[in-house]
């Protein structure tokens, strides 16, 4: 998300004022809270999310990128819960969820919460699958607590050092804890479309959205305190330990986190395979859904949970 500061800060000078709509503060009377969506407590914090597809199907838990929501999922979603068991919670500090309890923004903290919300939910298993922010809790927790992860689906997923950031997290410029803070319109239209490969898929509809859910009260904040204690320690130890089968898919135009990235978690993990989606960016649940729909099956059945 750093990388994008320079390409927002033009926006956010033309149009500085020109912020998300209103939005009320109750989850529950969102525009964007539907009959699909629950609310949970977990560990002191509320927590919205949302299931569909059969309960006996194989649970797919999906896990969002930074800034983002559970609404990131929704076309792929679609094209999988006709078989498949799906439960995509806002992460702590996103959309409609809570901030997380005790203000713990650690990448810690956060694969922490992929545990509990399995716990709070009875999952016993899952296939995870993981954008960014979510892919990096997503393979974590697969090294951490490996008997409840069958299967892994990585698209451009954090986790190796980057743009400077390593083992020390560094202060966020002050024009992206504006952006962070205020999610004018002009900014967000201008990162999403610096995160597609197709910038025409950048609608009105999903800037608007996507801006309304960042002005969430409290959401800017934890942005801020999140980017300002993100680190990205050598990966290399732990990604050894995910024993899952992996699926690792990355856009070949991605300009937030290079897809060479990938050839360093199939490196490391050892049973990791790499699929690059041509003329796809930061986002290939929305850019590229049929692929990945048809990876993820590929991959159940690799679990043994095929459909």
């Amino acid at each position: 998300m750093i990388r994008l500061t320079v390409t927002i800060c033009v926006s956010l000078c033309l149009i500085a004022c020109n912020g998300a709509d209103q939005v009320s503060s109750d989850p529950a009377n969102s525009a964007y809270f539907t009959d699909s969506d629950r609310m949970i407590e977990i560990g002191g914090q509320s927590v919205r999310y949302r299931e569909s597809g059969p309960a006996t199907g194989p649970t797919l838990l999906m896990l969002h990128g930074f800034t983002d929501s559970l609404h990131t999922w929704d076309a792929l979603a679609a094209e999988l819960d006709t078989d498949f068991h799906i439960l995509r919670p806002d992460l702590p500090g996103h959309g409609l969820s809570g901030l997380p309890a005790g203000d713990d923004y650690s990448n810690e903290a956060l694969t922490a919460f992929v545990g509990d919300f399995l716990d709070a939910t009875k999952t016993s298993e899952a296939i995870i699958v993981g954008n960014s922010l979510g892919g990096l809790a997503a393979w974590r927790y697969a090294a951490l607590d490996p008997d409840r992860v069958s299967g892994l689906a990585l698209l451009a997923p954090g986790g190796v050092p980057h743009n400077g950031v390593g083992e020390t997290p560094l202060e966020a410029p002050m024009m992206l804890r504006f952006y962070l803070e205020n999610a004018p319109k002009a900014g967000v239209r201008t990162a999403l479309q610096t995160m597609h490969g197709d910038t025409t898929r950048v609608t009105d509809a999903m800037v608007t959205r996507f801006a309304d859910l960042m002005a969430m009260p409290g959401n800017g904040d934890a942005f801020v305190a999140r980017a300002e204690r993100f680190t990205l320690p050598d990966p290399a130890g732990d990604m050894a330990k995910v024993e899952a089968p992996t699926l690792i898919l990355w856009g070949a135009k991605d300009t937030v986190l290079p897809p060479e990235h990938a050839d360093i978690f199939a490196e490391h993990m050892p049973h990791a395979s790499v699929r690059i989606l041509d003329q796809v960016g930061h986002m290939p649940q929305s850019e590229a859904v049929d692929e990945v729909a048809t990876a993820i099956r590929t991959l159940a059945a690799r679990t043994g949970n095929g459909s």
